[in-house]
Formats: C-alpha cells, sequence, structure tokens
C-alpha cells in the first residue's frame, strides 16, 4: 500500500558492475538466437488451428549448410478451415505439399509464411494431416538457427532456434501457447566423416533406432510430451558418447552425454555433477519431467548452451551451466512461459536454480557472494523491470537481458522465498508445476501470482507489482540509538531508484555488532518513510549493517548512529499553529539543517528551501500541511495547520 506521506527523493549512484565473470558469461552467452530482422511475433493466421504432432524427416550433411525434408502434421481445426498457415522463412524452397496422395496449392509469402489451400472444408474440432516437402540452404539467424562448422577440423551441424528461428530450418507454428503434443524426428546424414569418423545424430526425446542404407544413416528420435517449435533441435557430428546414470529413487534414467573426442577426457570429470544437481533439483521441484526418456547434454559450437526439451546444447561444462540448463528442465520446458513479456518464468528460474546449487553445494558464505554479486548487476542501473513491456518483446537483447530477465528475475523469486517461507514457496513452485493447466503447457506472471496467493493465504500482489512489473531498487537510510543497555531504537527511510514505485514495502534484515562480537538479527517491517522501531538487545552494539546477507535487491544502504532522535524531535518546532501569513521555526542548537520541504497530503511538494527560520505561508490554502526536515541529525517531519 503506497502512503500519501512518502516523499520522493532523487537517487544519485555510481554504476558499479563488480558480477563474477563466469556468471556474466553465462548471461551474456545465453542471449539465444533471433532472426537479423526481430518483426515477427505468434502469426494470427496460424491460431485456428491446434498443433497435435510432427514427423520431421530430415537430410543433412554437416558439411553442407543445406536441409531437404518432409515435415507431417497432424492438426485439429478450432474454427472451419479452408486453409492452413505455417511459418517457414522464404529462404525455405517448398515442392510439394500432400494430402492423402493429393498435391495441393500453396503460397509462400514473403511474410514467411506458407499459406495452404485445403481441398475441402475442415470443420471444426476435426484432426487431419498434411506433409511438406521442402529444402533449402538455412539462414543464420543471429546466434545460431542452423548452424555447420567445424570442432577439431571435423563438421558439426546443429540448431539453436529461440526465440524465433525454428522457421529458418523448417515449417512450423511459432506459437509458444500451442505445443505440439508429440513429435518424432528421422535424421539422415552420411554414416560418417571424410576421416572415415562415424556421425553420431542427436535430437529430442528417446532414441528409437539406427538404420544403415548404404552410405547414408538414419536415426530416430520419439518425444512423447508437449514441446514448443523453438525447443525442437538437431545436431549431427562424431560425437563420443557415454552416460551418468540417475538413481531417480529407484525409477532410473540414463544422463547421455554426447561430446567431442578431443574433449572426452575433461568432459568426463566435469558431468557427473549433473547427477548431484539433478537429485537437488528433484527434492525440491519434483520429479525430473522427462524421466522415462533421457536427460543429456549435446557439445555444439557456441560459447552458451540452450535447454532444448531432454538434451541441452553445451558450449562448455562448468557447474553453473550445468545446472542453468537442466533447471529450464522444469521452468521453460515442463512449464513454458506464456509470451515473450513473461521470459523471466524461465530465466529467472533458471538463474536462480544456479545460486541453490550454490547455496546447498558450497554452503552460506558463497551463496552470499552469489547474491551480492547478483544484486550488484541488478543495481548497475536504476531503471528496468522483470517483466518485459509488449513494445520490448521484439529486441532480443531486451527479452534476454541478464540484468533484468535473468539476475533481477533470480532475486526476486529469492525475496518471495523469504517473504513466504522455505515451505511455502517450495510447495507453491510444485502446485505451479504440475498444476492442470500449467504442467506440460505454458504460464503467464499472474498464473504463478495465482498460485503462491492461494500456496501462502496472502495477497502478493503488491510484491508483484512493485518487484515484477515495477522498475529500480530502493535505497535504505536507517538512523540508530541506543538510550540504554537494553534498548535500540531505529528510524527508518528509503529512496527509489525509479518513479515507477513509489514506495517498497520491504522485511529489510539488519544485523547489530556488539563491541565483544556479540551478533543479533532483526527483521524491520518497513510500511512507510521515517518509520520508528525499537527492540530489545542484550549487549552495546558498535555497528548495525543493512541488508547484511543480500537478501534485498537494494544500493547504497547506510546505517548511522545517532543521538537519541526523540529528544531532538521535541527541540525541533514549528510556530504558530495554526498559521495565518508566516511560520517561525525553533531548532536546536546542534542541528544543521540542510533543507525545508512543505508537501500537502497528496504528496505534490509546494515548497524547499535551504535553512530559515522564518517562512511565508500566506498564499497556501487552508489545511493540513507537512514539513520534512533534512538534517544532520537524520530527516524529521512535522505537520502544519493552515487558517
Amino acid at each position: 500500500m503506497k502512503n500519501i506521506f512518502t516523499f520522493l527523493f532523487v537517487l544519485v549512484c555510481s554504476v558499479f558492475n563488480a558480477q563474477d565473470e563466469q556468471l556474466q558469461a553465462l548471461k551474456e552467452a545465453e542471449m539465444k538466437s533471433a532472426l537479423q530482422r526481430m518483426e515477427f511475433r505468434a502469426s494470427p493466421n496460424t491460431g485456428n488451428y491446434d498443433v497435435k504432432y510432427h514427423r520431421l524427416e530430415l537430410e543433412v550433411n554437416p558439411s553442407v549448410a543445406q536441409i531437404q525434408g518432409v515435415v507431417t502434421t497432424h492438426f485439429e481445426a478450432k474454427t472451419d478451415l479452408n486453409q492452413i498457415t505455417f511459418d517457414l522463412a522464404t529462404n525455405m524452397t517448398v515442392s510439394q505439399v500432400i494430402q492423402r496422395g493429393v498435391s495441393l496449392p500453396f503460397a509462400h509469402q514473403n511474410s514467411d509464411e506458407l499459406v495452404i489451400t485445403l481441398p475441402t472444408t475442415q470443420v471444426a474440432g476435426v484432426l487431419d494431416s498434411l506433409a511438406i516437402r521442402y529444402s533449402g540452404n538455412p539462414v543464420s539467424s543471429g546466434f545460431g538457427s542452423f548452424e555447420v562448422s567445424t570442432h577439431n577440423s571435423k563438421p558439426v551441424l546443429w540448431t539453436l532456434s529461440e526465440p524465433y528461428g525454428a522457421k529458418g530450418w523448417w515449417p512450423c507454428k511459432q506459437d509458444l501457447i500451442d505445443k505440439i503434443d508429440s513429435i518424432d524426428v528421422y535424421i539422415t546424414s552420411p554414416k560418417a566423416n571424410p576421416s572415415g569418423d562415424a556421425y553420431i545424430a542427436v535430437s529430442n526425446g528417446l532414441e528409437q533406432s539406427q538404420s544403415i542404407n548404404g552410405s547414408a544413416k538414419t536415426t530416430h528420435f520419439k518425444h512423447r510430451y508437449p514441446i514448443p517449435a523453438y525447443l525442437v533441435a538437431i545436431a549431427v557430428t562424431n560425437y563420443a558418447v557415454y552416460t551418468d546414470p540417475v538413481p531417480n529413487n529407484g525409477k532410473p534414467f540414463e544422463i547421455v552425454n554426447y561430446v567431442y573426442p578431443e574433449h572426452l577426457a575433461t568432459i568426463k570429470t566435469q558431468t557427473p555433477v549433473t547427477v548431484t544437481v539433478m537429485n537437488l533439483f528433484t527434492e525440491l521441484f519434483g520429479e525430473y519431467p522427462f524421466a522415462d526418456e533421457k536427460y543429456g547434454h549435446a557439445q555444439f559450437g557456441w560459447n552458451g548452451g540452450m535447454e532444448h526439451t531432454t538434451v541441452s546444447f553445451m558450449g562448455s561444462f562448468g557447474r553453473s551451466l550445468i545446472a542453468h540448463e537442466l533447471g529450464h528442465q522444469w521452468f521453460g520446458n515442463k512449464v513454458t512461459c506464456g509470451s515473450w513479456q513473461d521470459i523471466w518464468l524461465n530465466e529467472g528460474f533458471a538463474t536462480y536454480m544456479t545460486g541453490l546449487v550454490v547455496e546447498h553445494l558450497d554452503g552460506l558464505t558463497p551463496f552470499n557472494t552469489w547474491k551480492q554479486q547478483t544484486v550488484n548487476s541488478v543495481t548497475s542501473r536504476t531503471g528496468g523491470s522483470v517483466y518485459v513491456k509488449e513494445a520490448d518483446t521484439l529486441s532480443v537483447n531486451r527479452v534476454f537481458d541478464g540484468r533484468l530477465s535473468y539476475n533481477k528475475g533470480a532475486m526476486v523469486l529469492h525475496m518471495l522465498r523469504k517473504k513466504v517461507g522455505d515451505n511455502i514457496f517450495y510447495q507453491g513452485l510444485q502446485e505451479y508445476l504440475n498444476h492442470p493447466d500449467h504442467a506440460y503447457g505454458y504460464a503467464k506472471t499472474e498464473d504463478l501470482l495465482s498460485i503462491m496467493n492461494a500456496s501462502s493465504n496472502q495477497d502478493l500482489s503488491e510484491f508483484f507489482d512493485d518487484w515484477v512489473y515495477g522498475e529500480g531498487y530502493p535505497t535504505f537510510d536507517l538512523q540508530w540509538y541506543q538510550p540504554n543497555a537494553t534498548e535500540i531504537n531505529f528510524i527508518l527511510s528509503q529512496t527509489q531508484s525509479h518513479p515507477s514505485v513509489s514506495f517498497f514495502e520491504t522485511a529489510l534484515p539488519i544485523r547489530l555488532l556488539g563491541e565483544s562480537g556479540q551478533t543479533l538479527d532483526l527483521v524491520l517491517e518497513h510500511s512507510k518513510n521515517l518509520e520508528k522501531f525499537s527492540n530489545a538487545v542484550n549487549f552495546k552494539v558498535v555497528e548495525v549493517v543493512v541488508n547484511p546477507e543480500y537478501d534485498i535487491i537494494s544500493r547504497n544502504n547506510r546505517a548511522v548512529l545517532g543521538v537519541d532522535k526523540l529528544d531532538i524531535e521535541a527541540e525541533l518546532s514549528v510556530f504558530p499553529s495554526p498559521a495565518t501569513y508566516n511560520i517561525t521555526i525553533k531548532k536546536p542548537d546542534q542541528m544543521d539543517v540542510e533543507y525545508i520541504h512543505i508537501y500537502n497530503v497528496l504528496g505534490q511538494r509546494l515548497y524547499s528551501s535551504g535553512w530559515t527560520h522564518i517562512i511565508d505561508v500566506a498564499s497556501f490554502a487552508s489545511g493540513v500541511f507537512f514539513m520534512e526536515f533534512q538534517t544532520d541529525q537524520g530527516n524529521f517531519t512535522k505537520t502544519l495547520l493552515k487558517n
């Protein structure tokens, strides 16, 4: 609840960027693939049908930037259909569309839409299918989409389609909220590279078979869970393959690792931690969502990672990247963000899960360091919200902004955990992941809010308004004094870095340090400026630390020892009241007044000056006003009545 007595101050802070290099590299590297022209949204022309199934029969050669194949799609009409539209970039050439042996007319438009005319009207609710035969040289879209390169002079092919790249290499429907119910992927490639090394193909789901036909090999993968188009992926090179088994509470499955042979020895020492991280995430969030298929890593030619369902493509194998991409299998793949505005439901969660790995495997001190680095990143600029504004969804740099979608999203989750408590936090997230409306489907920010409200029996709307939709962060100013050996008093204020939030209601942690090494942790429920608190203490306090373990997004906090402000405040007076023409101000001799501000009851500033003992208020309307005094002893507020 925003308070009309809140005074907005201008925060001037220097930019500080001490983010840990490894974490920063992860965020920058994971700014995913994007078409060079970002003028793409889910097409309204694909909204009249529901994709049920794709069979991708693809022919590729890792030595050649070329693809050809047949994609068979089963789809159900949501309205009566005479035409059906697929997303497919114009660099692909469609040679034929077939339905039950009959060729259908089609038009491949400059809008990257393939429009197919159906032979008869398909009535709403009816399931049908067709097959698209196509070929072409896929256009690389920023970080990938479809790449052919080399490792150790050996050819490698891989795809990375987030957010808008799938249409660059196969006919699909690029809509987050219409997941494909299941897919079969058949990858046909040469059975070996020119050096004679056997080619190994990778895709989503469980490998079903490998078949040899002359010099070609076809590998079949089956995935029987809903999947959005951007998470469908293939890769082919001379992989070395090994597994790390996961016990999974008596229902074991394999983590299948596909790595470049020249890196096999090193990576074999890095991937076993995946099992430890998998066990942790299973304990916190429930069973791995695709345990009856597989989890896997496939090395590819890029420094980041990409969380393709059941097989993350990996440019390196550090623990942070392993944890981040594995975390996406729950948050991003089992439950996918319902729009790119809600990308933090993917990236903020996966980033926080890397922090949870630090907390549970390394301990409190490293976790505090992780939080400090994350907060420093968030507060390196004064604005920016976790939630992406609609106009910004065409900017890949904003959608995948490491400071906001990743780091601020992660710290907001941590603050939510602190607000509701660990048990409710993890219970609420399991309910979110298993909710019948969202499990293996999609969710938006308001869905998470609704579930967490129900789980916590609280109204968290204001928390979401301030921290998810609002911009910026608070700076806390804490004045403290200890009038006797058993009591300590505080006066707490805050300023905001961005005007979109007028006040951050905060449970602010502070730590008292005693002259003999004693410590006492307190939480101040901060609901208004110049708020006063009194707490019991059994030692002489020599220092107070604000936000000692970096549990709150904030910056430039200050805790200052003052004199007994109750006595000082009593000596600061304004008279006469009610006043007609002039008011006189009396202050203690030891107080230096820097500024005087007068506000009306709406919080509008009507007057500002440096120190003066007389102010003319004749022009003020009749009513109640509030005088704020900014002094070397802290800030004080007095009420003024005007006739």
